[in-house]
């Protein structure tokens, strides 16, 4: 039984999105089930060395909205402690 670094792993799953798992199987000529599971196992974020599964566009703008309100949150606190620094700032002069 031929084993596969991790490394060859994920490029394997990159070229068979590119060109087709069947495809990439027989030019990398290994079984075409071994990197269909490599595929899917890839596409859950358990293909090891593969790191992270890669974001949906849903995840992406879910994220994308959190970050815009958090944004705004903080730029409204930015704006009172600037008031209220020249505030103060205005009362030491007195």
């Amino acid at each position: 039984m031929r084993t596969y670094d991790a490394e060859f792993r994920i490029e394997a799953v990159k070229l068979a999105n590119e060109i087709g798992a069947t495809k990439a199987a027989k030019e990398l000529n290994m079984p075409s089930g071994t990197l269909d599971t490599w595929v899917h196992k890839a596409k859950n974020g358990t293909l090891a060395g593969a790191g992270a599964p890669p974001k949906t566009a849903i995840s992406l703008a879910e994220e994308n909205k959190g970050l815009k309100q958090e944004n705004r949150e903080l730029k409204r606190a930015n704006d009172i402690l600037s008031k209220a620094a020249a505030f103060f700032a205005q009362s030491q002069k007195k």
